[in-house]
C-alpha cells in the first residue's frame, strides 16, 4: 500500500528553521552535498494520515508529531520562536492535538497519544 515517504519544509531563514526543529524534536537535518537542499531524518515510527472536509478554503496539509506531552512541546515551540496556533485539544479515547507554526511559518500539528482523553 503506498504511505507517505517524505516530506518537505520550505523556510526563508533555513538555518533558522533547522535549529528549531533540531532543538525541538532531536531530528538529524544535513545539508547534501552539492545541493541547496536539507535531509531531514525525523525517526523510524511509521505514519498514518487522515482526510476530512476542509474547515476553511486556506487549510494545508498537516503533518502531526508524536510527543510525549503536548504542555511540554507547546512551551518548547513558543521558547525556539515558533507559535501555538490552536492550542491542546482531546480527541476522546485516542489522545491530544495542538496546531502550531514554526518561525518561518509553517504549520505542524503535535499528537500526544492518551486513550483516557475526553
Amino acid at each position: 500500500m503506498p504511505t507517505i515517504i517524505h516530506f518537505e519544509i520550505p523556510a526563508d531563514d533555513v538555518e533558522r528553521a533547522r535549529r528549531f526543529y533540531m532543538e525541538l524534536f532531536g531530528w538529524e537535518i544535513k545539508k547534501i552535498p552539492g545541493m541547496d537542499y536539507w535531509f531531514i531524518s525525523p525517526g523510524e515510527k511509521a505514519i498514518g494520515g487522515g482526510m476530512m472536509k476542509k474547515a476553511d478554503p486556506g487549510q494545508t496539509i498537516i503533518n502531526y508529531v508524536d510527543v510525549p506531552s503536548i504542555d511540554d512541546y507547546a512551551r518548547a515551540v513558543e521558547n525556539l520562536g515558533g507559535r501555538v496556533k490552536k492550542p491542546k485539544q482531546a480527541v476522546p479515547g485516542m489522545g491530544y492535538f495542538a496546531i502550531c507554526l514554526d518561525p518561518e511559518g509553517n504549520t505542524f500539528g503535535l499528537w500526544e497519544v492518551d486513550e483516557e482523553a475526553k
